[in-house]
């Protein structure tokens, strides 16, 4: 509950046209929802429908402004998560889907509401405010574990065998994201261009097809408030579809920073709390849990760190735009170039 906010002024929509629209799908629940904001997220915008009879649902709907092509993709996220459920636990079940803009502004989706934590840069109390090194610990192991069982679904035996598209993911990734960086950048990095080439100069070859996540991060799960190391929910599955599942490892890693690696405010998760395992511990973990390895592991972390970055880049220049006027944007700017150095370190 500690995340949820009332609806910043300039993402809020019309609930009475929401719940018009309610009444002409049928199976949902009925009357006019209270409607509270999750407030933690950075791009997709969520929000808590309360119905008059106590039931609940969440939206999700895509970020103010114009978005990159092929990203915050509503219909995706709906598609895997009206099937995922029924192979991966952890994946709430979506329930209905809305294309058209005029409801509330854009496309969006519905689905069930898990009840858990979502650990951010800092541990809540619950966990030990990070001054428990155990409950530390568990957290870092349930996003590894998480992220191996999810690796180990079979497609097919949901529905999802046809997601995506898997030939040549690598180097559609990493052309995807060069032009996302040129799209964002609001002056020149000759780093992030020297990074993007390198990738691209290196490709490893790929030898396994999954599911991938694409976002997979602990402040995109939820575990259970009487156990850090059980996941019961996991989040944002907008850039879902099937591939390489290193890559998912290395966009994870991409955040995963060692001591002194990055400043606080950089931090998406409390990597640098005691307890929490190191990178390479936490690389070794994943290779032992799902069997997933290459000889060329390192391309993968460089990967995630600059591929991070280039997000961090995407949500700034909506903020410098006015696009949104979400104040913790005003620096990502700084920590894209961050990033973008870390990436060039990570190299072999």
């Amino acid at each position: 509950m500690a995340d949820l906010i009332e609806v910043r002024p300039d993402e809020r929509f019309d609930v009475d046209q929401l719940t018009e629209w309610l009444v002409g799908v049928g199976g949902l629940p009925s009357g006019t929802p209270d409607v509270a904001q999750f407030g933690g997220g950075k791009a997709n915008l969520t929000y808590l429908l309360t119905f008059p009879d106590g039931s609940e649902l969440v939206l999700r709907r895509p970020p103010l402004g114009p978005v990159a092509a092929g990203a915050h993709d509503m219909s995706r996220e709906y598609r895997v998560l009206s099937k995922l459920w029924k192979s991966f636990d952890k994946a709430p079940r979506a329930v209905a889907y809305c294309d058209e803009e005029s409801v509330i502004g854009s496309d969006f989706f519905l689905m069930e509401r898990r009840d858990g934590v979502v650990v951010r840069g800092e541990i809540p109390k619950v966990f030990g405010g990070g001054r428990d090194p155990e409950a530390t610990k568990k957290l870092s192991e349930v996003v590894i574990d998480t992220l191996a069982e999810f690796h180990s679904v079979d497609p097919a035996s949901c529905g999802l065998e046809d997601l995506g598209h898997p030939e040549g993911f690598l180097k559609r990734q990493v052309e995807g994201w060069q032009r996302r960086w040129e799209r964002a950048k609001h002056e020149e990095n000759p780093l992030a261009t020297e990074i993007g080439n390198w990738l691209s100069d290196h490709l490893p070859r790929e030898t396994k097809r999954t599911l991938l996540h694409n976002d997979w991060r602990l402040d995109n799960m939820a575990v259970a408030a009487d156990d850090a190391g059980r996941c019961v929910a996991v989040y944002d599955w907008d850039m879902a579809t099937r591939g390489d599942p290193l890559a998912d490892l290395g966009t994870l890693m991409g955040s995963w920073f060692d001591p002194g690696e990055a400043p606080g405010e950089l931090s998406m998760m409390p990597t640098q709390r005691p307890g929490w395992i190191d990178r390479r511990t936490a690389v070794d973990r994943y290779v032992e849990k799902s069997g997933n390895e290459s000889e060329d592991l390192d391309w993968y972390l460089v990967f995630g760190a600059w591929k991070l970055a280039v997000i961090l880049q995407q949500i700034y220049i909506r903020w410098l735009r006015g696009q949104t006027q979400d104040t913790r944007f005003a620096t990502l700017d700084e920590g894209a170039r961050h990033l973008f150095r870390l990436a060039a370190d990570r190299r072999p």
